[in-house]
Formats: structure tokens, sequence, C-alpha cells
């Protein structure tokens, strides 16, 4: 059977999964957190061929800590699955509830998307959180991991998908794509499938949203900046700095651009860059940049995502001009401004036009089991629909549901009957 036609059969059974009740999407992600520690060995074998052949064909360091699936991250997945269960249902929650006229109530209510296509980096721990996500939000999902972690994701996908289906979620509910030419054939699936969520590089999050008629939510780029004001503590945003840059180098939250006031350039780029080249990263600036301190000279169109032990650095006269720098450089993602000057830290958070805009504090908190959300799919940069991390609320939709008494329109065209208008408390 093609992937096309099992996807066919998951949209039939897509509704049944968003009619299924909370206690049984729970009692399914239990399961699942349970024989996920059960099978911990068997996992991590499987993730030591994946890390093996990974080594084999030379994958860069910062790409072989994402493929890693050891005993931290099977803890963090099931600690965002008991995260996840001890949320709301997202699904049947009244947003709106109107009395039309007499006998005549109108009710908008969330449901779930449907069927949610989602291809992600070679992330075992990725395949974990979005599963779990759409079961706990009634949706099916079509899986698509990197090829690099093959062996992992196809342990835990069985594991997850028999748990799901012995806790009473209906068979056909999750989906794993393995090949790569299956990526073109989903995209076909424009009938069946109702949003995808592309996660990668920025050349093939474009290659989805050029080749499918299906809607698609995600960001392509994760440039993210951090603008270090004259009013900022510097002892405190020297570790903020280094932990954006350094605590998970690869992950797309991670500091990317430093903007840094020009007053305080010569006082605090030494110490800064001491403290990054104690981590291993190294400094790439302008002109004026590395009049102060040992790095490459670059130009600022040259500033770029590394997903490494790379930071670029650029001084600004003002707020005003971090903020036009990172509004026409950056890629929307997460912007911090560490300052300790209240008025001008509002003023960088209203006008960056970022999905996530910080205060004194790492970007690296852009992450939906940091904001309590149990996982995300995925960060989303547009504005429609969802955005920031993707979590529970980002997975439904809503429905209107009218409950008449053999009410018709013709009443009201003619003037026999009028509307009145009235909230339901």
């Amino acid at each position: 059977m093609s992937i096309k036609e099992d996807v066919r059969n998951m949209k039939a059974v897509a509704p049944y999964l968003a009619a299924s009740s909370v206690e049984t999407r729970n009692q399914a992600l239990s399961r699942i957190a349970d024989t996920l520690r059960e099978h911990s060995e068997e996992i991590f074998q499987a993730n030591k061929q994946d890390m093996d052949l990974a080594e084999q064909t030379g994958i860069s360091a910062a790409v072989m800590k994402r493929l890693k699936f050891d005993p931290g991250k099977l803890e963090d997945v099931t600690a965002g699955i008991e995260q996840l269960i001890g949320l709301p249902d997202p699904v049947g929650k009244v947003s709106l509830a109107r009395e039309l006229d007499e006998g005549l109530t109108l009710y908008r209510v969330s449901c779930p998307i449907g069927v949610i296509g989602v291809i992600f980096e070679a992330r075992p721990d990725a395949l974990v959180q979005i599963s779990s996500l759409c079961i706990k939000s009634g949706n099916c999902a079509v899986l698509k991991g990197g090829k690099e972690t093959a062996h992992t994701n196809r342990v835990l996908f069985r594991l997850i998908y028999d748990s799901a289906v012995k806790a009473g979620l209906p068979e056909g509910c999750l989906l794993q794509a393995e090949q790569h030419s299956e990526i073109d054939e989903l995209l076909e699936c424009h009938g069946s499938v109702d949003l995808l969520i592309p996660r990668g590089s920025n050349r093939f999050v474009q290659y989805i949203m050029d080749h499918t008629k299906i809607p698609v939510m995600g960001h392509a780029d994760g440039l993210c900046h951090i603008y270090v004001d004259r009013d900022a503590d510097l002892q405190k945003a020297i570790p903020v700095i280094v932990d954006a840059k350094t605590q998970y180098t690869a992950a797309c939250n991670a500091v990317e651009t430093l903007l840094v006031h020009r007053e305080i350039a010569g006082d605090f780029l030494p110490e800064l860059a001491c403290a990054l080249r104690a981590e291993g990263v190294k400094l790439r600036g302008t002109k004026e940049v590395t009049d102060i301190i040992q790095a490459e000279t670059i130009e600022e169109k040259d500033f770029r995502e590394y997903l490494d032990l790379i930071l670029s650095v650029k001084l600004v006269d003002n707020v005003e001009e971090a903020i036009a720098h990172i509004n026409r450089f950056g890629s929307h993602h997460t912007d911090s401004i560490l300052t300790e000057n209240r008025g001008t830290a509002e003023r960088f958070m209203q006008l960056v036009d970022s999905a996530g805009v910080y205060q004194n504090c790492s970007t690296r908190f852009a992450d939906g089991f940091r904001y309590g959300f149990g996982a995300e799919v995925g960060i989303s940069t547009g504005k429609i629909h969802a955005r920031g991390p993707v979590g529970l609320e980002g997975l439904v939709t809503y429905k209107y549901k009218l409950f008449g008494d053999g009410h018709i329109v013709g009443d009201y065209a003619k003037g026999r009957r009028s509307f009145h208008f009235r909230d339901i408390e």
C-alpha cells in the first residue's frame, strides 16, 4: 500500500480520534511513557547503530549531538509526556456561546485540525514529542524523521504506536514514513492532509512550501539575536550570552548574532570574548568589533545562522538601531535584550517583530517544554494560526455548532422573526 492510500485511510480515522475522550488519550500517553522506560535498552541500542553510522560518514559534532538519544533525553521526553497528561484537554473548549434568537443557539468549539504531516530533522526526541502532542490534541499524524536516526525512530514509533492502540486509540491514527521518496508523495496528499509542519534547513522548508498545496506552518531559519544595551548588568549579561550560544549550539533558538551598544563595547567585549573562547566559541564581527577584540572580520550581510560555536558581533548606537537590524536581518524567531532599563526593554519588546521577545534571559528558553506546553511540534515564525513554540493550542482549530428548532432564514428575511443576539454565560 502506498503512503497516499495510508493517508487517505487515516483521513477516515481522524474523526474517531478527535471524538476520543481525554481520559483515553491520557491513558495512551501514560502507557507510552511506561513503555519507553521499559524498552530503554532496545532504544539505546538502536541509537548506537545510528550514532556509529553517523560517525563513519563524518557528520559534524553539532549534528551528532542532535542524533544522540541517551538516558537524559529519555528522561526529558517522558517528563514532557507526563506534563502533557496534566494539561487540560484542548478539545471541546467553548470560546463563544450566543443565543441568536429564542431556541437558536450558536457555539464556537475547539476541535483537532485532523491529519498533520510532520517532516522533522534527525532528532529522535522530536518523534516522541510530536506524536505525544498529536495524541493529546486528538490529531492523526504522519511522521517522517531524518534518515540519520532511522533505527532509533523505527523502534520509538513501534513502541508509541502499539501503546496508543492498546490504550484504545483507533488503528491507523499514527503513520511513519521512512523513505525519502515518500516526502514527495506526502506533498501530493492535499485532499487528505490538513497541515504540514516541516522542520529543517531554510532550503528544505522552502522546498516543502514550493511543492505542495497543503497549508504549511513552521520556520525556515533560527537567526536569533541578543542586544546588550548600555544599561545592561554586564556581569549578568555574560552568562546569559554564553548559555544562549553554547548550551545547545545546534538548536534553532541558539543565539547567532550579538548586538552591543557602542558606549559599553570597549569594556564589555574583551571580558565577554574571554568567556566565550573558554567555551570554544569563535567570534566574527564588523571592522570596529575586530578593532576591540581578536575576531574574524566579516560584513554585516554575511551574518547568518551557524548552528555551531560561532557568533557574529556588531556595534550599534542605540536600541532603535538594534531593533532595525533585527527586523531586517533576523528570522522573527526569538530575540532578547539585556538591560536594566524597563522603558528600553518595553520598546524593544514592542517593536521587534519576532515570535519571542525576551528581557535579561537566554534565547534557549524558546521551547514548548520550557513554556509548560509539555513539548512542541515546532516553532512557527508566521502570524496566521500559531506563533512561537507550537503546543496543544496550535494544534486545534474550531468549528461552529448551531442548535435550532425548525428555524429558517426566510422568517428573518421577511420580518416574521428577528435576531436578538444575547451572549450565554
